[in-house]
């Protein structure tokens, strides 16, 4: 069982998105401060899923293979392999983040799960969220959510 992690996220205030971090504004992903970050962290990963869509849990993001630092900056840019080493999988069919987006006149909850790994994870090229979380399974030692409305 993974130990608990204390996740602030920079683009939820008082339970909702702020509106840069979306995909009505700039569609930026936020910054995320993590407290309790074990010692023994070699990696991060963080999902954004969609709570309210009819497809249960309908992913907006997936990256791994983050530096293991308590401070993840916001606005990750776009791509399957990023400079840093981290990787981006398909998430709303896409190799980068996509903030919330409901129907116009829908309001929907989201949850971002920061994940703390005991190593990297080499994963295929088509990877999504469900071939991150099989291959994460056995090296998670924390993680933390944290979840937001919008609009």
């Amino acid at each position: 069982m993974a130990e608990t992690l204390t996740l602030h996220c920079g683009g939820i205030k008082d339970g909702k998105f702020i509106l840069r971090c979306t995909g009505r504004g700039e569609d930026r992903s936020p910054a995320f401060r993590l407290e309790g970050l074990s010692e023994k962290a070699k990696t991060l990963a963080v999902t954004l899923e969609d709570l309210s869509h009819p497809i249960k849990n309908f992913p907006h993001w997936v990256i791994w293979n983050l530096s293991a630092v308590a401070e993840i900056p916001g606005g990750i840019a776009a791509g399957r392999r990023l400079p840093s080493g981290a990787e981006q999988g398909v998430a709303y069919g896409f190799f980068r983040y996509a903030g919330p987006k409901p129907p116009r006149g829908k309001q929907h909850r989201y949850r971002f799960t920061v994940y703390v790994l005991d190593g990297k994870l080499s994963l295929g090229r088509l990877a999504g969220r469900g071939a991150f979380l099989k291959a994460a399974q056995n090296h998670i030692l924390q993680q933390g959510n944290i979840e937001g409305v919008f609009p």
